[in-house]
């Protein structure tokens, strides 16, 4: 059987929880005041820290400008080293790609120059057709020489397979080891590239 509550009763009731919520009212004043106080003192102490701090001086007109002027200089020269080092390069390659276009146009006509230096060798009585075909080899020579062409015969060198290709081996006690003991094909190079390996003979491998 449910008990009825009082008027008394309810009365109580209603006067404690009017009791708790002003408690809580009050602790969030509490709160919010001690949150503020903080902020304040916080506030205070940076303004703090600023009024010790020393203020830097302001940079006149002249020294903004100087400071740009030595920034454009200082982009001015890295430009101008950039600029040099692709200019190098760049003449670099072309020197290297004219050497190689220029030895493979040359390569395609020294086996007609090895046939003038051939004829050369062979015996004649004819005396003007031999004198017209020295000519005509001194005109080739120094044609090519003026292409930058320089000549590889290695005989009595050192064997050096970046220059020469060796088609046969001897012994010959008379010449040191690993070296040239004759060049049966002379070989041609131009700016360090070699368009024609020497064909030699090397003594004592």
């Amino acid at each position: 059987m449910r008990k009825k509550t009082t008027k008394k009763g309810r009365r109580d009731k209603l006067a404690d929880e009017k009791e708790i919520l002003e408690e809580q009212k009050e602790q969030k004043e509490t709160n919010k005041s001690e949150t503020e106080t903080t902020k304040k003192e916080d506030t205070a102490e940076k303004d703090k820290d600023k009024k010790d701090k020393p203020k830097e001086p302001e940079k006149s007109e002249e020294e903004k400008l100087k400071e740009q002027l030595d920034a454009a200089n200082d982009k001015y020269l890295r430009l101008m080293a950039e600029y040099d080092n692709f200019r190098k390069r760049s003449a670099k390659e072309r020197l290297e790609i004219t050497d190689t276009v220029k030895g493979n146009a040359i390569g395609e006509i020294l086996p007609i120059f090895d046939n003038f230096e051939r004829a050369l060798e062979a015996e004649t009585t004819d005396e003007t057709y031999k004198q017209g075909v020295e000519m005509i080899f001194k005109q080739f020579g120094e044609c090519l020489k003026k292409l930058g062409v320089e000549i590889i015969d290695p005989t009595g060198e050192t064997f050096d397979p970046n220059i020469a290709n060796a088609v046969n081996q001897i012994e010959d006690p008379e010449l040191g080891e690993n070296v040239v003991a004759q060049t049966f094909q002379k070989g041609y190079k131009i700016g360090g590239k070699v368009i024609r390996y020497a064909m030699v003979v090397v003594a004592n491998p």
